[in-house]
């Protein structure tokens, strides 16, 4: 039986028979990768699970986001992570060694490996054939300590890719093109397998460009075949053993298919406030622009600065616009230090900053008060930038540097003659001298702790019967920016849950914590696509904090879906949409707990409005973990 990419790679990693989609799976995770803002609180959790060693083929214990060191608090997690993974048996690496996306891919990411990440842009390593997923960090911790991770068994979309890019169009526009086809919600319980002719014009830089931003389409993940250029890739980088050809069979089944024409493509950008919101570059003439900020997990590569050096080649910063580059990792600075292209950034008026999440969670580099900022991240939601009322659009580097000289959007017809395509060097120079690695033994390794990070709590099972307030209700893509804002000063309350808490819905609605408190017991209302966006956990955990028992919504994100779960917090969507503005907020709902069925149908009682159809997509093994008050205590006990 022809098998299609995806069926191969989990076939060699499930724990039975492939089931169909929609059915849980588990998987043996090869590695595990964390970062510093999900980190802290993922490897306090794998400490508390009580596991020696992590049991992964291999770990990697990143430091990018909290990079910015005002006060202690930063400083002290990342010590506590250096200190942790020399205990546990993972890798470190420090911070300003560079995102770990673009690291991983470069130092460790395998063509056929699974991969699980506390960032939802892990997929990122699909570019060279990794079956890469974003989850929670409790999930990550478990799935270092041995357990299979369980998903709904993805269907699978082949985008078949024709022709090659022109002119100024590049791998961001593919992803942008597919955005604005799809949603930001047409990738939920998708797989996007990509193939074609298409393909093997794409390096593994270009590549990855597109599974990064297949997050933002709602996918489990993305994948490209191991190919020739994969190989090129990593004898590239010192890692030719690491290479295997891998591709779907010739006449495997697919669910769904779409096809883009590479020919035919155009530069386009994410028009504020979602990644979907795609219109061209052309239409977006003569709009003045404040701020250009190049580099994020998306487009830090080699190739993505090197050809933005080439557009700044012989011109300067428009006086207007404020620009920044983050490269991708110190590898990466390297090389354009050795071709001469940093020269060009910074004597172009560029700002060269750390190799670091940076501006894309809203750490440092914030836009003008109702500016126009143009960016080469993934994300344009609403006051992520750090700047409430700012207007972000998302481009390629490409894009985003004839931005930077003109200081306005112009139409690319008027660009001239683009810059060649960039390759590797040969001979990369490696980095790899920077990592720390473990040694065999780390018992004797002792774990630093500062102030500010603060003990796990451990909450209550569920009672048989829930009685709780709705304390908010929201409407459509509400995001984790939306309910666990970024930026410096709270995500560097990451590993203090009660401190941290205090900021739930802060950027929403600023009664939302006092009146969760006062209810004791919480719901929370929402539309369609609820917890879109990041990975990060306190999205769940910081409202369980606060009392939120139950979220019912029109529909839920994978990642977010999880992670309530995870944390003791039941997940019901209507059956009904209509039903959805029967519930104001401040009614009481009850829960009969003994009623529940996974993967069924029950009645709640709603104040006002009577009965209401719920459902739940439970496993018995989800409900098992939210009676007994979340997964670390169920896991706690099996282990």
């Amino acid at each position: 039986m022809a098998h299609n990419l995806t069926q191969k790679i989990l076939a060699a990693h499930s724990t039975g028979p492939l089931p169909a989609a929609g059915e849980p799976i588990a998987l043996r995770m090869d590695q595990a990768l964390t970062q510093d803002a999900t980190g802290t609180m993922a490897w306090l959790q794998f400490e508390a699970l009580g596991v020696p060693r992590v049991k992964t083929d291999l770990a990697v214990s990143y430091v990018d986001h909290n990079t910015l060191q005002m006060g202690f608090r930063n400083p002290d997690d990342h010590r506590f992570l250096r200190t942790a993974a020399a205990r546990f048996g993972a890798v470190f690496s420090p911070a300003g060694t560079g995102i770990c996306h673009q690291l991983h891919l470069e130092n460790f990411a395998k063509p056929g490996a699974t991969l699980i990440g506390s960032d939802s842009h892990t997929p990122t390593a699909g570019g060279i054939g990794s079956f890469a997923m974003g989850a929670g960090g409790l999930s990550v911790a478990l799935a270092m300590a041995g357990q299979p991770y369980v998903i709904p068994m993805p269907k699978v979309v082949r985008v078949t890719l024709t022709g090659s890019l022109q002119g100024w169009a590049s791998a961001k526009d593919i992803i942008l093109h597919l955005l604005g086809l799809l949603s930001v919600k047409g990738g939920v319980g998708k797989v996007f397998e990509y193939a074609g002719p298409g393909v093997a014009t794409l390096t593994v830089p270009e590549r990855a460009t597109i599974t990064n931003m297949g997050a933002e389409l709602g996918a489990t993940t993305s994948l490209f075949p191991s190919d020739e250029q994969a190989r090129q890739f990593l004898a590239a980088q010192g890692r030719a053993g690491d290479w295997q050809a891998l591709a779907a069979d010739e006449g495997a089944a697919y669910d769904e298919e779409v096809t883009i024409d590479l020919n035919a493509l155009q530069p386009l950008a994410a028009a504020p406030h979602m990644p979907d919101n795609v219109v061209t570059v052309a239409s977006l003439a003569g709009l003045g622009v404040d701020q250009v900020a190049i580099g994020s997990c998306t487009n830090s590569s080699y190739a993505d600065l090197a050809q933005a050096a080439a557009v700044m080649q012989g011109g300067q910063v428009a006086a207007r616009v404020d620009a920044s580059v983050n490269p991708g990792s110190k590898q990466v600075l390297a090389m354009l230090a050795q071709d001469g292209g940093l020269v060009t950034l910074l004597q172009s008026g560029m700002r060269v900053l750390e190799c670091a999440c940076g501006a894309c969670i809203g750490m440092g580099a914030s836009p003008v008060s109702q500016g126009v900022s143009v960016r080469t991240f993934n994300r344009n939601f609403e006051g992520r930038s750090g700047t409430k009322d700012a207007n972000v659009y998302l481009v390629s580097p490409l894009t985003a540097a004839q931005v930077a000289r003109q200081g306005q959007f112009t139409d690319p017809a008027g660009w001239g003659t683009p810059p060649a395509k960039v390759s590797l060097p040969a001979t990369p120079p490696s980095i790899r001298h920077l990592f720390h690695f473990p040694s065999q033994e780390g018992s004797g390794v002792e774990i630093t702790r500062g102030p500010n990070i603060v003990a796990l709590e451990m909450f209550a099972p569920l009672g048989q019967t829930v009685e709780a307030k709705v304390v908010i209700t929201l409407g459509d893509n509400i995001t984790t920016d939306h309910i666990m804002p970024a930026g410096a000063e709270i995500t560097a309350l990451r590993s203090n849950l009660p401190a941290i808490s205090e900021h739930v819905f802060g950027r929403v609605d600023a009664g939302f914590v006092a009146r969760a408190r006062a209810a004791g017991v919480g719901v929370i209302v929402a539309g369609e696509n609820y917890g879109q966006g990041s990975s990060r956990e306190h999205a769940a955990l910081a409202p369980r904090h606060l009392g939120v028992r139950v979220v019912l919504a029109k529909s839920l994100a994978r990642i977010h879906r999880a992670n309530l779960v995870n944390f003791g917090i039941i997940p019901f969507t209507f059956v009904y949409a209509a039903d959805y503005a029967k519930v104001a907020e401040g009614a009481m709902v009850k829960v009969n707990a003994q009623a529940l069925v996974p993967g069924g149908e029950m009645l709640v009682e709603v104040q006002g409005a009577g009965q209401i159809a719920v459902k739940n997509d439970l496993s018995p093994d989800e409900w098992a973990v939210i009676r007994a008050g979340g997964f670390l205590n169920h896991v706690k006990t099996m282990l």
